[in-house]
């Protein structure tokens, strides 16, 4: 769809051309420009899926047609090929990291028998999570792809109700939310790796890959699914608006009939909106029940495809933030003697930091997510004011029936069915944590050597009680 903003419409007809110069200076700007700028579906997500198809998570990118500049997805033998050659890769860097004792970046900070449980469950997790998120991501492919026709459908069908989406906003935030995700990836990767070589330690290369590369893939996906969550946000914003344009038209008596199509523009954030006044009522509501409908199914065929990553990531963060949690609490708590090179703010600030960096995950699944359930319970509130408010048997029924299909048609996002991600998921994450958090510290301080050593002594102290009952 090559789709224009009304404020570009407006500025073209109203202003001169003016040139400000000549040289490099406009053709530079112009290409700089068309970064920034999309006229299709495909077009704005083309950063995005550039990057999944780098790293192996997809087998297809976005191509462009020289001749007529349409955006298409494009599959190749590469991805397949690539996404394989990651998995493997992966496996092989994970099987060293085993076969070096374990070897994690927390064990060079911290080693006693719960850090060498910690590590090993780490370790087994990260291939585990690294292998499910490719494994998913890569063989059901094709749910992604409908997702992204049904999107394209419903934007057909937006046009029919006067709303002209600019993709430009929707560009600009897929290259915002790859940037942060990486800059936070690397800044803590170069930060750790600084402070370790400081130290004058020195870490394998399996363990600059599988520290680095399991960052990275779940900051991919977390990127992808805000993207899809955002695209859906956006579409309910748009049917919202349309209603509540028909009920601010019945309120100011401005519906009725008039011999000339006569439009009124809206220019908002996401997308324009030109509200045809002559457009009958019901056939407006029975476009924007169609419209939900393909909304709804989107986010469901989303949902699907990113269950098992978005359980997987979960999972994979509640276990780092409730063992850097425990490290960070012995430490300040004064209850670890340990004996290391690093000093306790090296420590403490290493462990926050990997903490930080796993919630700043969870919060991004979760605030996606939670966005546009938000939004799609407001629908519910503009259909029964509505309905309030008509008077015409036919608007009246169409109306029931969209009440009929909110109830009926949910958004929801779960992590495998197990449980919803929306903002309770934060109140289920903080009580787990406490409650894993006081069992460690418990078992810490009813150690008798604190957790070092090789635990001979609790198999004395248990050999000498059963020879006593004996």
């Amino acid at each position: 769809m090559d789709i224009e903003t009304a404020n570009e419409t407006v500025a073209h007809r109203d202003t001169p051309e003016i040139e400000v110069g000549s040289g490099l200076c406009q053709p530079l700007r112009r290409r700089f420009r068309r970064f920034f700028t999309a006229k299709q579906l495909y077009e704005c997500l083309r950063p995005v899926f550039h990057v999944t198809y780098i790293h192996g998570l997809t087998f297809f990118y976005i191509s462009c047609d020289s001749k007529t500049g349409k955006r298409t997805i494009k599959k190749t033998i590469f991805g397949y090929i690539n996404g394989i050659m990651h998995i493997v890769l992966f496996g092989f860097a994970y099987s060293l990291t085993i076969y070096n004792n374990c070897e994690s970046v927390a064990s060079y900070f911290f080693r006693s028998r719960i850090t060498y449980f910690g590590d090993m469950m780490q370790i087994v997790s990260g291939f585990i999570g690294v292998t499910v998120i490719y494994l998913t991501a890569f063989i059901p492919n094709h749910r992604l792809e409908r997702c992204l026709q049904k999107f394209h459908t419903m934007d057909m069908q937006l046009q029919t109700v006067g709303v002209k989406i600019m993709y430009s906003k929707v560009l600009r935030f897929s290259y915002m939310i790859l940037i942060s995700m990486f800059l936070v990836n690397i800044l803590f990767t170069c930060g750790t790796f600084s402070v370790l070589y400081s130290s004058r330690v020195s870490p394998t290369l399996a363990l600059h890959f599988t520290f680095l590369i399991q960052h990275t893939v779940i900051a991919i996906a977390i990127a992808l699914f805000s993207c899809f969550t955002y695209l859906v946000e956006m579409r309910l914003v748009m049917i919202n608006k349309v209603l509540k344009n028909l009920s601010h038209q019945w309120d100011t008596r401005t519906l009725k009939a008039v011999t000339q199509k006569q439009r009124s523009l809206q220019c908002l954030d996401s997308f324009s909106m030109y509200t045809i006044v002559t457009k009958d009522p019901a056939e407006i509501i029975q476009e924007s029940m169609e419209i939900h409908h393909l909304i709804c199914e989107a986010a469901a065929t989303a949902n699907k495809y990113f269950t098992y990553q978005l359980l997987t990531i979960i999972s994979i963060a509640f276990l780092i933030i409730v063992f850097d949690a425990y490290y960070v609490l012995e430490t300040l708590l004064g209850k670890s003697k340990r004996e290391s090179k690093f000093k306790t703010v090296e420590f403490v600030t290493f462990f926050s930091c990997q903490m930080i960096l796993y919630l700043i995950a969870i919060i991004s699944i979760v605030e996606g997510s939670n966005r546009a359930i938000k939004k799609s319970e407001k629908t519910g509130g503009i259909v029964h004011s509505l309905l309030n408010k008509t008077k015409s048997a036919e608007v009246k029924e169409k109306l029931q029936q969209f009440s009929m299909q909110l109830m009926h048609l949910k958004i929801n996002f779960t992590a495998a069915g197990l449980f919803n991600i929306d903002r309770t998921l934060y109140f289920t994450i903080s009580g787990a944590l406490t409650t894993y958090l006081i069992i460690l510290l418990q078992f810490t301080s009813n150690s008798p050597n604190h957790g070092y050593g090789n635990g001979s002594s609790c198999c004395e102290a248990y050999n000498n009680m059963t020879n006593h009952t004996l």
